[in-house]
């Protein structure tokens, strides 16, 4: 299939002849004027989910993103991490807690008591119970729903989702019922599509989700591009691909008014285990806490 170039200029954004310096200016541009969202990677060179969390790091590291985004998004109400969401509110930045569940029925219970108490103590602005659960198969689906709606009569003033990818909602129709916002994962890059239309494909993934959610408020909890490893069929890490895909998203979002969680943060190396070696590289600061894109000579090779 050949496509003329306007219409691959289109498709990809219109990125397609910026120089490597209009590529790293527009980033910057985009950076300062601040995103909606941002997942929030809290572990450092050396640790791994699991681990004990610290309040240092985490304030060290909202201070860092405090000028780039008006919400945090964490994953987990347990093992420090629910200190993100209290050190967010002193900083001024918006919260979408994640209680984060699995097959520990243990760890589960604690994580969504951990979700209660911070959203009555008054640190939570939308919470997120469970992320990708079905997509795993760690839960039924009645055991999510049960726990769903326990957190819902729990905290009625609060709104309330399940993350999950997008396509999710559209096959479990008592899930998306349950949610008062649809939280989706939007990912071209893990269903291997290349960066030159990976926008019209994030935009599709989007209107599935908002179609599954029948009026309901669709938010993208997670979305976006390594800039190293090795590629999945058309989809390429590199450098130019991420802060192009970064680009992308962060204009849809201003033009259209969509709410977007970016992912990640913070590059996070234990995550080569779960992901392969791409799952590294996916923060927009690197585990050095240095900005990736800033001043960084872009590889077009």
């Amino acid at each position: 299939m050949s496509f003329k170039k306007e219409n691959l200029m289109s498709l990809s954004g219109g990125l397609e002849n910026k120089t490597t310096k209009g590529l790293q200016n527009t980033f910057n541009r985009l950076l300062k004027n601040g995103m909606h969202g941002i997942c929030f990677s809290a572990y450092e060179e050396g640790q791994s989910a699991g681990d004990q969390l610290t309040e240092k790091q985490i304030r060290r590291r909202m201070k860092i993103l405090k000028p780039h985004t008006k919400w945090i998004r964490s994953f987990s109400c347990t093992d420090g991490n629910e200190l993100i969401p209290v050190i967010a509110k002193e900083f001024g930045i918006k919260t979408l807690v994640g209680a984060w569940l699995g097959d520990d029925a243990e760890i589960n219970k604690k994580e969504i008591a951990g979700l209660i108490k911070l959203a009555k103590d008054g640190y939570v602005d939308i919470a997120a119970v469970g992320n990708e659960v079905m997509y795993r198969g760690d839960l039924s689906e009645e055991e999510l729903l049960d726990f769903m709606y326990y957190v819902k009569r729990e905290i009625p003033g609060i709104p309330m989702g399940y993350v999950d990818a997008y396509y999710e909602f559209a096959k479990r129709p008592k899930i998306t019922e349950a949610c008062d916002v649809v939280l989706a994962n939007c990912y071209p890059y893990w269903e291997g599509c290349s960066q030159e239309y990976s926008l019209l494909y994030m935009k599709d993934m989007f209107n599935r989700a908002v179609k599954a959610g029948n009026g309901k408020k669709v938010i993208i909890t997670e979305t976006g591009w390594p800039s190293q490893g090795l590629g999945l069929q058309g989809a390429l890490p590199s450098h130019e691909n991420a802060i192009k895909y970064f680009i992308n998203t962060q204009e849809w979002s201003k033009e259209d008014n969509i709410d977007i969680f970016y992912f990640s943060s913070f590059d996070e190396s234990w995550k080569v285990g779960t992901e392969g070696d791409v799952g590294a590289y996916w923060g927009l600061w690197d585990k050095d806490e240095k900005l990736k894109f800033k001043n960084k000579i872009l590889d077009f090779s």
